[in-house]
């Protein structure tokens, strides 16, 4: 990989670490409502890239259900996981998805998988129940949000495999759009008193979102299509991990995340088959699979 795409690649991970721990901080201690701020963020992202919308990609129903899982599903459960959990945990435990996308391929793509990537799916998921794990077999509300937000994604992600290349702009306003009309009525339901939280937390969330869209779904999400079409996917897909171990410093850092040792061995074994899975793909994951809120 050439200096200058392997610094974008890291500035990729930074964007979307950064972004991790800035969305903690928007719900857990602005205490803006998730959904709303979900739902504020697509908009931008459906305005932004309005102009690559058209022509729709087919099969329609199933381009709707990949917003629907990847939009309104993933990072909308995510955003309600953040109101519990801490930028460090989301981005270890979401790491997940990566091996259930692997074992949904194999049921509905009939993929077939050798021993190196059914070690890796095993070790991915043994370090994130230790992660998730808590005495008495409880799994927190949080944790249950982060789970639930990642079979969503990797639903998405085996789906978007049953379609044709998409230009990654066209996907994104799909996603964007599909995003804000699940959850913008959702928001109203479920969060009385949104638009006003939101205006009573200042200018300072206009500015979260408009960076949540442009920097983060916009420009990171096309730079990183745009190096998995220059590189293999087993050089590009590694570097997507530098994603939670960058979160973890910042969250460590900024938002005062507790690192325990079960935290620090379950992300080690969990990073490992995530690493295994990875180098022994031949296409690298989605985006949305690597920044996670």
């Amino acid at each position: 990989m050439k200096p200058r795409h392997l610094a974008l690649m890291v500035l990729i991970c930074l964007i979307w670490a950064t972004n991790n721990v800035m969305s903690k901080l928007i719900v857990g201690t602005l205490h803006v409502p998730p959904l709303f701020f979900t739902a504020l963020r697509f908009g931008i992202v459906a305005l932004a890239t309005l102009p690559w919308l058209l022509p729709m990609p087919r099969p329609a129903w199933r381009l709707l259900l990949i917003g629907l899982f990847m939009g309104g599903g993933s990072f909308g459960l995510m955003f309600i996981a953040l109101t519990w959990v801490s930028p460090s945990e989301a981005a270890v435990v979401v790491q997940i998805s990566v091996p259930i996308t692997a074992l949904l391929s194999i049921v509905m793509l009939g993929e077939r998988i050798r021993w190196r990537r059914g070690l890796g799916i095993t070790l991915a998921l043994i370090g994130v129940l230790l992660v998730v794990y808590q005495p008495g077999l409880h799994i927190s509300a949080g944790m249950a949000f982060l789970l639930a937000s990642a079979v969503c994604g990797s639903f998405g992600a085996v789906m978007m495999k049953q379609m044709g290349d998409i230009a990654p702009l066209r996907f994104q306003a799909w996603v964007g759009v599909t995003g804000l009309v699940v959850l913008a009525p959702a928001s109203l339901l479920f969060e009385p008193g949104a638009f006003a939280a939101t205006r009573d937390a200042g200018w300072v969330i206009v500015a979260c979102a408009l960076y949540a869209a442009l920097v983060t779904s916009v420009f990171a999400h096309t730079a990183y299509y745009f190096l998995i079409g220059r590189y293999e996917a087993n050089l590009v897909a590694p570097l997507t991990l530098l994603t939670p171990l960058i979160t973890i410093g910042l969250g460590v850092w900024i938002t005062g995340d507790h690192i325990d040792a079960k935290m620090i061995v379950g992300s080690a074994i969990a990073l490992t088959g995530v690493l295994i899975i990875a180098l022994r793909s031949r296409s690298a994951p989605l985006v949305q699979a690597q920044e996670h809120t």
